[in-house]
Parts: C-alpha cells; sequence; structure tokens
C-alpha cells in the first residue's frame, strides 16, 4: 500500500510546469525591502528572482512615505528626477494638535539635503517604479502569485524555497534566501528562529476620506490627540489615510460600539473634515491595523537572511517602516555581492556582519516606539492625557530642536551609506 500524494506533491501523471532558471539569490517579498534588495543586487550583476505573493504590488494602506535619506539614495542611483516625476506631496513638517495647542515637532525644511521633505506617494506607484527599473535589468526576474509554502533544505541549510500557483506545485532553489515578507512573515515562521515581542498596547482603525482642493495645505502629516486616543493623518493624491487608536485587542469592542464614537472623535479634532465625516457609515469600511513591536534574536541561519519586518517588525504609528526596511537592503547589498561575485554561497560571518551593522539603528527606534506605547497605557490606565501638550511646546521651541528632529526622523539612526562602486552609483 502506497501513501497519497500530498497537495503539494506532483500527481504521477500530470504534466509539471518548467522551473525557472536556479538564481544567485532568492527575494521573497515585494514590498519596498525587499524590492530594493532585488533590484540592488540585480545591478549589480547577480542573477536574482524575486517572489511576491500577489498578483501586483498594490496593498490597501501601506506606507506611503519616501524621507529625506531614500530621496537621496534615488539620486545616487540616477532614479530621483524620474521618481518624483510621479505624482506626490512635499511634507514638509510635522505637527502635533494637543489639549495643550498645536506642536510643530519637526521641520524639514531645516535639513541641508537637496530633498528637505518626505515625499507622499501611494507604495504602489514606488514598487511598481522600482519594479520597472528592475525588469530592465538582465539578472532580474520576478514571479507574481507565488504564496512561498515551505522552504527546502539541503541538511542543514536554507537551498530554496516552494510554492503552488495556477500551474501546480513550484519551487526554486538558490544559494541564499533573502524573506523580506512583512510583519506576518512566512519565511520568519518557517525558520523557527526565536523572535521577541517587545509589548504592543495600541492598534489602529485605518480608513479613507476624499481629499478636497481647500483642506488645510500643510496637512499632510499630523496627529490629532484627544484625552484618551489619537488620530494620524496621512495626505495621499487623492485622499486622506486616517487611523484612530484603540487598546491593544480593542476591536471588538470598538466594532460592537460601532462608527459613531469615531466620527464624534473626527468631528471634535478633525472638524475641517466637515461632511466627509458623513461618509463613514460602517465597520466594512475600517480596517484593522494590528501594531506590532518584535525582533528576530538572530536574523540568520545558513542560506536565509531576514530583512525588513520579517526581521523586526516596526510600529507604524512612526512612519519610518519603510525607512528602516529600505536601509536593511542597502547593507545587505553592500555585503552580499562582494560574496557572491566570489561565487560564494554568503556565510555566517557575512550574514552577522549585515545583522550587527542594522541591529543598533533598530533597536533605538524600536525602543523608542516602546516607551512611546508604555506612556499611552499608562495614560490610559490613569486617565491622563495621551500627550504633554504644554511641555513638548517648551521643548520643540528649543533652538534647533526641530531641525535634530527632522534628522532623526528623515535619516534614521546611524543612517548606512551605498557602496556606490558596487552598483554605477554616483559618489556623493
Amino acid at each position: 500500500m502506497t501513501d497519497d500524494p500530498g497537495p503539494d506533491e506532483p500527481q504521477p501523471d500530470e504534466p509539471q510546469p518548467e522551473e525557472p532558471t536556479a538564481p544567485r539569490c532568492i527575494v521573497v517579498g515585494g514590498g519596498p525591502g525587499g524590492m530594493l534588495a532585488a533590484y540592488l543586487l540585480a545591478r549589480a550583476g547577480i542573477a536574482v528572482t524575486l517572489l511576491e505573493s500577489h498578483q501586483d504590488f498594490d496593498r490597501d494602506f501601506r506606507g506611503d512615505s519616501l524621507h529625506p535619506w531614500t530621496l537621496e539614495l534615488m539620486d545616487r542611483l540616477g532614479l530621483a528626477e524620474d521618481l518624483l516625476a510621479l505624482p506626490h506631496f512635499k511634507a514638509t513638517r510635522f505637527r502635533m494638535f494637543t489639549p495643550a495647542g498645536t506642536v510643530i515637532t519637526t521641520d524639514y525644511t531645516k535639513l541641508d539635503s537637496r530633498f528637505p521633505f518626505v515625499a507622499l506617494m501611494p507604495q504602489v506607484r514606488f514598487l511598481d517604479f522600482l519594479a520597472g527599473r528592475a525588469a530592465a535589468l538582465p539578472e532580474f526576474t520576478v514571479i507574481t502569485g507565488a504564496r512561498v509554502r515551505k522552504l527546502i533544505f539541503d541538511g542543514d541549510r536554507v537551498a530554496g524555497v516552494a510554492w503552488r500557483d495556477a500551474d501546480g506545485p513550484r519551487e526554486l532553489r538558490a544559494d541564499l534566501v533573502i524573506a523580506a515578507d512583512g510583519r506576518f512573515s512566512k519565511l520568519r515562521a518557517l525558520s523557527e528562529l526565536p523572535v521577541d515581542d517587545l509589548g504592543a498596547t495600541t492598534d489602529l482603525l485605518w480608513f479613507r476620506m476624499p481629499r478636497r482642493p481647500d483642506d488645510p495645505a500643510e496637512a499632510d502629516v499630523d496627529l490629532y490627540f484627544g484625552r484618551d486616543a489619537y488620530a494620524g493623518l496621512l495626505g495621499g493624491v487623492q485622499d486622506w489615510q486616517i487611523g484612530v487608536t484603540v487598546p491593544k485587542g480593542g476591536y471588538a469592542a470598538a466594532r460592537s460600539a460601532g462608527v459613531a464614537p469615531i466620527k464624534q472623535f473626527l468631528a471634535a479634532h478633525l472638524g475641517w473634515l466637515g461632511d466627509r465625516i458623513e461618509l463613514l457609515t460602517g465597520f466594512d469600511q475600517i480596517t484593522l491595523l494590528s501594531v506590532e513591536l518584535k525582533r528576530v534574536r538572530t536574523w540568520h541561519r545558513e542560506g536565509l537572511l531576514l530583512i525588513g519586518d520579517a526581521a523586526h517588525v516596526i510600529s507604524p504609528v512612526g512612519g519610518n517602516g519603510i525607512l528602516m526596511a529600505l536601509q536593511d537592503a542597502v547593507v545587505a547589498a553592500n555585503l552580499l555581492v562582494p560574496a557572491l561575485r566570489r561565487t560564494e554561497r554568503p556565510g555566517a560571518e557575512v550574514m552577522s556582519a549585515i545583522q550587527s551593522a542594522r541591529e543598533p539603528a533598530i533597536v533605538q527606534v524600536q525602543q523608542a516606539q516602546v516607551r512611546t506605547e508604555q506612556r499611552a497605557a499608562d495614560a490610559r490606565e490613569r486617565n491622563r492625557p495621551l500627550i504633554p501638550g504644554r511641555l513638548l511646546k517648551v521643548i520643540t521651541a528649543l533652538p534647533g530642536a526641530r531641525r535634530r528632529s527632522a534628522a532623526r526622523n528623515g535619516y534614521g539612526p546611524y543612517p548606512p551609506a551605498l557602496a556606490a562602486d558596487l552598483f554605477g552609483a554616483d559618489h556623493r
């Protein structure tokens, strides 16, 4: 008696799809970090295949912020001019509307940069743009609809990935697999690498409202604080993305209460939305964005490297998850290209060097977010305001405070430099 073939096993009489040519590197996940890593590797002459689980790169409620560091990187790669020709908004300041008044915490115009602003651009435009540039490189291949289901092992070494698509079971092998598949990373789970949960206390209820030409000109990146909750506002070309906080795990209670409390909050704190508030009629218009703060202790095992949210889940509240993922990709490409050019499988020393270069910045960002989460939880527990508005106004009025905040937000801690010689990039 023989076992029946499992759902991922080829049927005996089925013609099997032709497998793609084995690349040197597989990147799983077509978000910002994965897309940039694949582009840089291909630009450096390394054969890379990008696997994206969806049929395209369009996702709802993805981060849309391209920071000055990102724009300077695009400039060094010769891509900034064409990128910024796409529709976008330039956010020059970051404001908090508190019970004690409006506080400007960050002023990007004070930066010594060709790009003293945050470009707010739908992420799908950025990803499509980078994918288009990557597609022109002979070493780049993209496969969409490839929802990876398992890792392929050669002994203890990760040697590739397997998935199923419309043509049946597929697999692909490579010298290195890069997991860039986001906050709910399948590859992170499959890798069995230990993960530390840093303790998020907040979730976000995300929804959209249409944008009008007479909306406040500088409302592109703002936070609006009530006593028990706050709303984040992110500008788009045609609409606003709005996220209202609820305590961690509070979605069921919020849904039970309906949209009336949310509309009341908007009317009290974002009254300029006017009659658009009435467009929010039910929870079918709302997406739960579960705030996570996690970090993998070791970002790699033999044959596998985790980057971006797959390695370290960044809270969306600070708006710097894209920046951290892109910086991971730059460091990874800087260190992987020389090893792959030597036809080597990148060993533990290369993988460890990538984590060592990036982990201090990630720890600093996550620690700041943990403190913010803890303050919010303490404020709710003690029935105190979520934000000390008066103190914040004093601090941000100090000389250089808004410029320093812009530098921290615009570049992140310990921003890496592109190894320009490896990628034919500008040395500026």
